[in-house]
């Protein structure tokens, strides 16, 4: 089945149907959120390492606007 064919399929839905299946991949999207946010903070954790880069607390001291 091609993409064009899965959308005809999907607008030959009844309403009911399609928004079930609209709040489904809406909820897998959500969920994967998550596991692409994870990924993402391994692979810059991943970088930091390979580049030997080191840093402190102290790098990240006065970072924030005094008001």
């Amino acid at each position: 089945m091609n993409l064009q064919e899965i959308i005809n399929f999907i607008n030959s839905l009844p309403t009911e149907e399609r928004d079930y299946l609209f709040e489904f991949l809406r909820q897998k999207k959500e969920e994967s959120r998550g596991e692409n946010f994870w990924q993402g903070l391994q692979k810059f954790r991943q970088g930091i390492e390979s580049e030997g880069i080191i840093f402190t607390d102290e790098d990240f001291a006065d970072l924030r606007y005094p008001s």
